[in-house]
């Protein structure tokens, strides 16, 4: 079964909203727009006209860069647009289910109960440092589940999910749902993407952003990655001009092949100071326990999560307060900064 077939059969008929064409050789007098440009805008394209759906260049860059052919891919504002399109595309209200693995990011449930669908819950292994087990997720998925979202690494956790694992789910579910595999922080793995996988598994979707390992979290830029009838499905949904021409044009500067170089030292600098912190953090007598990580950031139990975040807030600094998650009790994220905001905390930690 392909990923159009599970779709809610309103979507599979319905006809998106058309545009003004895209036609920019010619001048523009068939979308309404000003003739003039606002005051203080420096973009190439103009403030004043609205930007190119689904931006081409952008699109072939990161179909490059994800290395994907263009049809598989559709652009979004962050992993969070996408993740909300999915759901408006599956999830019908008080029939269809998400099945998520707890801890996990809170966005998957948000978007489901949002659209009116139920949330079922596979927890991961603490004891496994949060490993998934595919058979109890096996045994938990039903028919009227959609969406099965996996994150790895995963966020809070910070640990990658076996590929093995991964790929169990995928061939059993292949056609059943659409399993979402979110690589948010792939870059900081090590680990290969798995969109070699999407020609082997009809139902299998991807979630890329650029905020975390390109530094582009204000421009909101994200992509979902999938069979081309999924992505056309998206299309059908996603608003017309979901991208803001700022951004574009900030992510394709960002993108240059120019870039490239200095875009990797900072990512293995960063993998670098998150061995740094982990070290140092072990020495204070307010962390527990520290959690592997394949993310930009480090989860820690803490022995006393209060006055680590009263000490750290103390120093100019914030982290992550985690014990709103059921089975987190003690846990704190940190985000791994520059070697001086990362002694920031490490000072701070150790103040009176």
């Amino acid at each position: 079964m392909s990923a159009a077939a599970l779709a809610r059969p309103e979507i599979r008929t319905l006809k998106p909203y058309s545009h003004a064409a895209w036609l920019p050789t010619l001048t523009r007098l068939h979308a309404n727009e000003a003739p003039w440009r606002p005051a203080g805008d420096t973009t190439d394209a103009g403030l004043n006209r609205y930007p190119e759906p689904q931006p081409q260049a952008l699109v072939a860059r990161l179909a490059e860069l994800y290395d994907v052919p263009v049809p598989h891919l559709l652009l979004a504002r962050g992993s969070d647009e996408a993740i909300d399109l999915l759901s408006r595309i599956f999830l019908r209200q008080g029939q269809d289910a998400i099945l998520q693995c707890t801890p996990t990011f809170g966005m998957y449930q948000v978007a489901a109960r949002i659209q009116g669908a139920d949330v079922l819950e596979v927890p991961l292994d603490a004891s496994r440092s949060w490993g998934l087990d595919p058979d109890r997720l096996l045994a938990a998925w039903r028919p009227h589940v959609k969406l099965v979202y996996l994150c790895s690494p995963n966020n809070p956790t910070g640990n990658s999910l076996d590929a093995g694992a991964v790929e169990a789910i995928c061939t059993a579910l292949d056609g059943k749902a659409i399993v979402v595999v979110d690589e948010a922080y792939i870059e900081w793995s090590r680990s290969p993407s798995l969109t070699p996988w999407l020609a082997r598994f009809s139902t299998l979707a991807l979630l890329r952003t650029l905020s975390k390992a390109h530094a582009l979290a204000g421009a909101r830029i994200g992509a979902l990655l999938g069979a081309p009838d999924l992505i056309q499905l998206a299309k059908r949904v996603i608003p017309p001009y979901s991208l803001a021409q700022p951004t574009v044009e900030a992510a394709l500067r960002a993108l240059a092949p120019s870039e490239a170089a200095a875009s990797r030292a900072r990512l293995e600098a960063l993998i670098a100071e998150r061995g740094y912190l982990q070290e140092r953090l072990q020495a204070s007598p307010l962390v527990q326990k520290i959690w592997p990580s394949d993310a930009n950031f480090l989860m820690i139990d803490s022995t006393d999560p209060d006055r680590f975040m009263r000490k750290s807030m103390a120093g100019g600094l914030i982290v992550r307060d985690l014990r709103g998650y059921p089975r987190l009790p003690k846990s704190l994220r940190i985000s791994v900064g520059s070697r001086a905001q990362n002694d920031a905390l490490l000072d701070s930690l150790e103040a009176p």
